[in-house]
């Protein structure tokens, strides 16, 4: 499973967000974000992420700081710092775990601090 946490990782570092969750997520993956929003399939997530990315007027960074993997479930720390089509910023210290079954995540949560 390590590997597969890598490879998903480093398509997050060069936002390449919304293909990974095409490559990795389960069709039926869940997905519950900070605000409490959720997704409850992987077309949900692709096109929540599409909106998102779509948003970004400049990436100033995005770093991967850590990663766990466990028996079933991946941990990884990310900070993201994007400057918005509106104008706002967006500076976010995030965790993201995954829960996976055969290869596939089936389940996202996003904590930020």
């Amino acid at each position: 499973m390590q590997k597969l946490v890598s490879e998903m990782d480093n398509m997050v570092l060069r936002g390449e967000i919304p293909q990974a969750v095409a490559k990795f997520f389960s069709n039926s993956a869940h997905t519950k974000d900070v605000d409490g929003s959720e997704t409850a399939t992987k077309e949900e997530a692709i096109q929540k992420l599409t909106g998102f990315v779509g948003a970004i007027a400049k990436v100033n960074e995005i770093s991967l700081l850590n990663s766990s993997v466990g028996q079933d479930v991946s941990m990884s720390e990310f900070r993201f710092h994007f400057q918005m089509e509106d104008g706002s910023e967006i500076n976010w210290h995030e965790v993201i775990r995954r829960k996976w079954k055969d290869g596939q995540v089936i389940d996202e949560t996003y904590f930020q601090n």
